[in-house]
């Protein structure tokens, strides 16, 4: 059984830890996802797994905890309009270097790879570009890096794309496809809480991927991590977010460009 008091400890609990906000609605869901862990660990009352919790600040089951009140929701090319802009940005600035970019939230993997096919269609194999994908998530990162999906996740990638940038699964694999190395190389996948004091990233970056993230986080973390942001992000980058994210009344460090589509407010920054 999960008490009121229980849920008001998880929701303090995963808040300070993640940064996440979870409504009332979601007790369903926290109680349905966490019970698979107490039955892991030969517990009876969540009383008794939150304490164990509090009682190490560095214990491995915090990342059991956060992995499992993280909602991986995605897909391949996910909000399309996204997609020809980076592209058109990419170009733009072929001549003057690497161009960098951050996803802030891989999830399974079909965001960054979406990316690393818009960059590797618009500069060419060879070019010049890096792709850095975080996520708080270890289990989605894990699934990321493998980058084997089923040919219904793979279903929105043309059938050119598909020839170029996976392998087809056989036998055993049959109905799976595997990211090839064209598109794997371009990826650096790594676990980062967006709440951590310190970012170890190498920015600044050409573009920031920031999308359908923020709905998790209530308005003063929010407002941070945007600020946080505007300081990796070269002085004409973009900022890219979810379709129900509006950034313009949280923080003045960015101004819309275009549909969900941000630039700093003060171009000097960067």
């Amino acid at each position: 059984m999960l008490t009121d008091g229980d849920f008001d400890r998880i929701r303090k609990l995963i808040y300070e830890r993640a940064g996440i906000a979870l409504a009332d609605h979601k007790r369903e869901m926290v109680y349905s996802r966490l019970a698979k862990r107490l039955r892991g660990l030969g517990l009876q009352r969540f009383s008794d797994y939150l304490s164990h919790l509090e009682s190490d600040e560095d214990s491995a089951e915090w990342e059991q905890f956060v992995n499992s009140l993280t909602t991986n929701l995605t897909s391949f090319f996910r909000e399309m309009h996204h997609f020809p802009l980076l592209s058109e940005h990419a170009l733009k600035k072929k001549s003057q270097g690497q161009f960098k970019v951050w996803c802030s939230a891989a999830s399974t993997g079909e965001e960054p790879y979406s990316i690393a096919i818009t960059l590797r269609d618009a500069l060419g194999m060879n070019a010049s570009a890096s792709l850095i994908a975080t996520d708080i998530d270890t289990s989605a990162l894990a699934k990321a890096r493998a980058g084997v999906y089923s040919d219904n996740q793979v279903s929105k990638i043309s059938q050119e794309q598909l020839r170029k940038y996976f392998q087809k699964g056989k036998g055993a694999r049959a109905g799976m496809v595997r990211a090839q190395d064209n598109l794997r190389s371009l990826i650096q996948f790594e676990q980062l809480n967006l709440l951590a004091p310190r970012w170890e990233l190498d920015g600044p970056f050409d573009v920031i991927f920031c999308r359908n993230v923020m709905i998790y986080f209530d308005k003063p973390t929010q407002a941070k991590i945007l600020e946080r942001f505007a300081t990796y992000l070269k002085p004409d980058g973009l900022l890219f977010a979810g379709h129900s994210e509006n950034f313009s009344y949280i923080t003045k460090a960015f101004r819309l460009r275009g549909h969900t589509v941000y630039e700093l407010a003060q171009k000097g920054r960067g």
